[in-house]
C-alpha cells in the first residue's frame, strides 16, 4: 500500500547492479539504456517462467543519495502502473520496495520510441495524421482509466508491431482516484518545457485536455520541423504560451492542407475549453479529415499583433485557471454520437424519427460530437458505377442528401466548431462498415434506423441486428412510428 507522504530515503550508496544479478526473482540480462532519471534493464524470471514474454526493469537513478523529484516521480509510477490495462500501456508485472531496491518490471515493447522521427521532420502529411490519430486513440484509452499523462512527447511514445501506440513513463501522471504526490510535495510546474500546456504552467494537473495540447505541439513539430514554443528553460519562458501564439504551420510549410493547420491550432488553444474536448474527437478528425470544419484558424498565416499580445499578457498576469471537472466527468460530457443513416432505403417517416431521436440525444450532451454516417454499397468484385445517368457523382449526391437530413439538427442545436461532421463510406457490407467506423473512431453511441420486418429479413439477419450484436458501444435502434 503506497503512502501519501514522501517515500523512505533509499540507501545512500546503493550497490551498483550488474548483469547476471538476481533481484527479487528477476535476472538482470543487459542494461539497455541509462537515462537521467532511470536505467532500463532487459530481465528474465530466474525460474525460467517467462513463457517467451520479454520483460523490462526500470530502476531509478539516485544521484548524490537523494533526488526528491526522481524518488517521488518513481513512486507515482509504481502506484499508477498496476491500475492500468489495455494495449496502449506496457503490461505491469512487479515492483520492488524502496527499503531494498526500488524497481518496476513491465512488458518490454520492442523497437524505438517516436523520438528519432523528429530528426526527419517535416514528415509527409499522411504520416503526421496517422501518428496523431494513433496517439490520440491511446490517450482516449488512458483518459477513460481516469489518468492524465502530463508528459506526452515523442520519447514517451512507442508502437507495437501492429502499429498500436503505447504510452510510457508515468512519473508525472495524475490519477483522478489516487493521491497526487507531486502536487503535494512540489510548488513548481512539472513537465517537459516544449510540451507543457498553459494550465500546467499555472499548476493545474488534472485536465485531460493538457495531453491534447502536448499532442498538438508534437504534431506541429512533425509537420513543420520546428517547435511552436521553442525550448524554454524558465517559468517566465513557459508563461509566454499564455499570451504569444505560435507561428501558423502553413506560414512555415505552405503546402500543408488547411485541415491539418485547423487541427493543430485547435489543439494549441490557450484555454482548454477552446480545444478538442476529448482525445477521441481529435482522433476522429485526424482519421477523417474530409469532415473537419474549417475556421479562421485554417487560413491564419501570421501570429497575433502586438496589441493583442499585450492585452493577453496583461490578463495572464493575474489569471486563475478555471475549475476543472474530473477526467471521468470530462469524457462523459464529450462523447462521440454516430448517426448511421440509410439515405437510399429508409422511408421518410423513419428518417424523420431518426432525426428527432438524434437531436434529443445530442441536446442532452453539451460537448457531444455528432458524426453523420451513410454507407454507399459497392460490389466486392467488379466495377461499380460511380456516377448516375446525368454524370453526377453518387458519392457527392449521398453526401448532399446526408447533410440535408441533418439540417434540422444543426439548425436546432447550433452545432459549430467541428461538432457536426459528415462521412460517406464506400463498402460492400453496410453493417461491417458502421461497426468498423465506430470502433476505429472511439464512438460512444450509435443511433440508427431499423426497416420493417419480414420473414426473409429475420432469416438473413438485419444491418441493425448485426450492429447491435457486434459493436462495443451503446446502440439505439429507431423504428418508424406505426401508421
Amino acid at each position: 500500500m503506497m503512502t501519501q507522504g514522501p517515500p523512505p530515503s533509499p540507501p545512500v550508496s546503493p550497490t551498483p547492479l550488474q548483469p547476471g544479478q538476481v533481484l527479487d526473482g528477476f535476472r538482470l540480462e543487459e542494461k539497455l539504456h541509462q537515462g537521467g532519471m532511470a536505467n532500463l534493464w532487459r530481465v528474465s524470471r530466474a525460474d525460467g517462467s517467462d513463457s517467451g514474454t520479454e520483460l523490462l526493469m526500470k530502476v531509478p537513478r539516485i544521484k548524490g543519495g537523494e533526488d526528491p523529484a526522481t524518488i517521488v516521480g518513481f513512486e507515482v509510477e509504481q502506484m499508477l502502473m498496476p491500475q492500468l490495462s489495455g494495449p496502449h500501456v506496457p503490461r505491469f508485472v512487479a515492483r520492488g520496495d524502496w527499503t531494498r531496491q526500488a524497481f518496476i518490471v513491465m512488458e518490454r515493447i520492442p523497437g524505438d520510441t517516436l523520438r528519432p522521427r523528429l530528426d526527419d521532420a517535416p514528415l509527409p502529411v499522411e504520416e503526421v495524421a496517422d501518428i496523431g490519430a494513433r496517439v490520440a486513440t491511446a490517450l482516449a484509452a488512458l483518459h477513460r482509466q481516469h489518468v492524465v499523462h502530463l508528459d506526452i512527447k515523442p520519447s514517451n511514445i512507442m508502437f507495437r508491431p501492429d502499429g498500436t501506440a503505447v504510452l510510457v513513463d508515468f512519473g508525472l501522471s495524475r490519477h483522478e482516484q489516487l493521491p497526487d504526490l507531486l502536487e503535494e510535495e512540489f510548488t513548481l510546474p512539472m513537465g517537459t518545457g516544449p510540451y507543457m500546456s498553459p494550465e500546467q504552467v499555472q499548476f493545474v494537473r488534472n485536465d485531460p485536455r493538457s495531453d491534447l495540447f502536448a499532442l498538438g505541439v508534437m504534431l506541429y513539430h512533425l509537420a513543420t520541423g520546428e517547435r511552436p514554443f521553442g525550448q524554454p528553460s524558465s517559468v517566465r519562458g513557459l508563461r509566454r504560451r499564455l499570451y504569444v501564439d505560435p507561428v501558423p504551420p502553413r506560414a512555415i510549410r505552405p503546402e500543408l492542407p488547411p485541415w491539418l493547420q485547423e487541427i493543430i491550432l485547435h489543439c494549441l488553444e490557450v484555454k482548454p475549453e477552446r480545444r478538442y474536448q476529448s482525445a477521441a474527437q481529435l482522433a476522429l478528425d485526424l482519421r477523417e479529415p474530409g469532415g473537419v470544419a474549417l475556421t479562421a484558424r485554417a487560413e491564419r498565416l501570421q501570429t497575433s499583433g502586438a496589441l493583442r499580445r499585450l492585452k493577453r499578457w496583461f490578463f495572464a498576469l493575474g489569471s486563475e485557471p478555471a475549475p476543472v471537472q474530473p477526467a471521468g466527468e470530462q469524457l462523459a460530457r464529450s462523447p462521440i454520437v454516430m448517426a448511421a443513416v440509410d439515405i437510399d432505403n429508409a422511408t421518410p417517416a423513419l428518417l424523420a424519427q431518426l432525426c428527432d431521436t438524434v437531436r434529443r440525444i445530442v441536446q442532452t450532451e453539451a460537448g457531444a460530437r455528432l458524426a453523420c454516417v451513410s454507407v454507399m454499397k459497392v460490389n466486392r468484385i467488379g466495377i461499380d458505377e460511380l456516377t448516375d445517368k446525368q454524370g453526377q457523382s453518387l458519392h457527392v449526391k449521398q453526401l448532399i442528401a446526408l447533410k440535408h437530413w441533418a439540417r434540422p439538427i444543426s439548425k436546432a442545436l447550433h452545432l459549430e466548431d467541428g461538432r457536426l461532421t459528415f462521412h460517406v463510406l464506400e463498402a460492400p457490407d453496410a453493417a461491417g462498415a458502421i461497426i468498423d467506423f465506430a470502433h476505429r473512431n472511439g464512438v460512444d453511441h450509435i443511433v440508427m434506423g431499423a426497416r420493417g420486418t419480414s420473414a426473409l429479413r429475420r432469416y438473413l439477419g438485419s444491418v441493425s441486428g448485426q450492429v447491435v450484436a457486434e459493436s462495443d458501444c451503446t446502440v439505439t435502434v429507431v423504428r418508424a412510428p406505426a401508421a
